[in-house]
């Protein structure tokens, strides 16, 4: 049993700085989305090991939104405007200019879409009602 408990924390553990390094190529790269993968590695930190859970917590720029996030469901505006600053350009560019098959143009105005649709339709501040439901225990 032991064993397995072990097992389960490597592979959280493997899988959390898996989806760290998708999310930081996904600053870079307009079709992959970095908040998505900030918070699939704090899923797996959590499960895995406090102190990089309270590392990744700790980071200035991501700490606070993937708390917001962990506690009250929340993206705040200022995110929501820079994720569609930064994808609706990119992806507008890749669409007009770039020389890819129309199926490829395709998706990734369905992907952006989907992803900008998600993200507006999160709440930007969190109320005390939905604070009460969905918080989460954050260790010290």
């Amino acid at each position: 049993m032991k064993l397995i408990k072990q097992t389960r924390r490597t592979a959280y553990f493997v899988a959390g700085w898996i989806f760290l390094g998708l999310g930081f190529i996904g600053i870079f790269l307009p079709l992959l989305p970095t908040t998505p993968f900030l918070l699939l590695t704090a899923f797996c930190f959590a499960r895995s090991s406090i102190r990089w859970h309270k590392w990744l917590l700790a980071q200035p720029h991501m700490g606070p939104l993937i708390l917001d996030w962990q506690k009250h469901g929340v993206i705040r505006t200022r995110a929501k405007l820079m994720a569609t600053g930064l994808m609706v350009p990119l992806v507008s560019l890749s669409l007009f200019f770039g020389n890819v098959p129309l199926y490829a143009k395709i998706c990734a105005a369905v992907v952006c879409t989907c992803v900008l649709v998600f993200i507006w339709t999160r709440p930007s501040q969190a109320t005390d009602r939905r604070a009460s439901k969905r918080h989460i225990d954050i260790p010290e």
